[in-house]
């Protein structure tokens, strides 16, 4: 594997923990890029924007920050799990194509995703952001699951 920094997604659930965890104990230290893609807007933003009190980006810059404060608190658990972290954040939709473009861009060796291990129903309705970034990103990609008993 190149010593380029490997891409962790992190977006604060227990899942994303336990990826930093588990890509750790499994790569050991490395740099590392700590991710959290944040939504341009959610639906609620779209239809205030509609609204002429609002400024046109004031939305996405409040999404950035908000995953930017996701990303740096991750890249501070990476940092104790041994990796030389440092935090970014991006604003894509879809969350897969944020993070295939991050990857591209920094040419990382390997993403690191965790896993809510859903059901076929909910991941049909829901989707699944680590499969799509395995479909999508082209480069590899480690997936951590819950531990057995969670799913």
């Amino acid at each position: 594997m190149s010593e380029g920094p490997i891409l962790i997604c992190y977006d604060g659930s227990e899942g994303a923990r336990r990826a930093i965890a588990t890509a750790a104990g499994l790569l050991g230290p490395r740099q590392a890029v700590v991710l959290d893609v944040g939504p341009a807007l959610t639906v609620a933003e779209s239809i205030a924007l509609t609204s002429s009190v609002v400024p046109g980006n004031a939305f996405e810059e409040l999404n950035e920050a908000d995953a930017l404060v996701r990303a740096r608190d991750g890249a501070r658990l990476a940092n104790e799990a041994g990796f030389r972290a440092r935090a970014r954040a991006t604003l894509g939709t879809p969350t897969w194509e944020g993070i295939a473009d991050v990857a591209d861009e920094l040419d990382a060796p390997l993403i690191v995703v965790g896993s809510r291990a859903l059901s076929r129903l909910r991941e049909f309705f829901e989707g699944s952001v680590s499969e799509d970034v395995v479909h999508h990103a082209g480069r590899p990609v480690l997936i951590v699951p819950p531990p057995h008993d969670e799913r």
